[in-house]
């Protein structure tokens, strides 16, 4: 992978961890501003509902977070768009569709078939 092509991936993975992080801080500024106060049992039932189901959207994009953090690591150590377990290059086009990716598509897949097998 050259250089350019690096330095796109970067960009890629830098805005979507600053955009992350910013509906992180909003969703905490939004759940600790929020009044909880409510008279009515089932306005209450609804706002702990979707305050479940908000965090459970954090939850997933904290882990996210993590995957986005090491693939930037990966790109700085020059390790990125390799695959960590045959150590072929990965696509150019797996990794715009999903660029924290630490497998080529094949080693995926195959993964994907032992677990289906495993049960997992």
């Amino acid at each position: 992978m050259d250089q350019a092509q690096l330095e796109y991936f970067r960009k890629l993975l830098q805005d979507k961890l600053n955009e992350l992080l910013g509906e992180a801080d909003k969703t905490l500024e939004e759940m600790t501003a929020s009044d909880s106060k409510v008279a009515d049992p089932a306005d209450r039932a609804t706002i702990e509902s979707d305050r479940s189901f908000e965090l459970r959207i954090r939850d997933r994009e904290r882990k996210l977070i993590k995957k986005i953090k090491t693939a930037l690591e990966r790109i700085d150590e020059g390790t990125y768009g390799i695959c960590e377990e045959c150590g072929e290059d990965i696509g150019i086009k797996r990794l715009e569709a999903r660029p924290v990716t630490t497998m080529c598509i094949e080693c995926k897949s195959k993964q994907e078939k032992e677990e289906k097998i495993k049960g997992l």
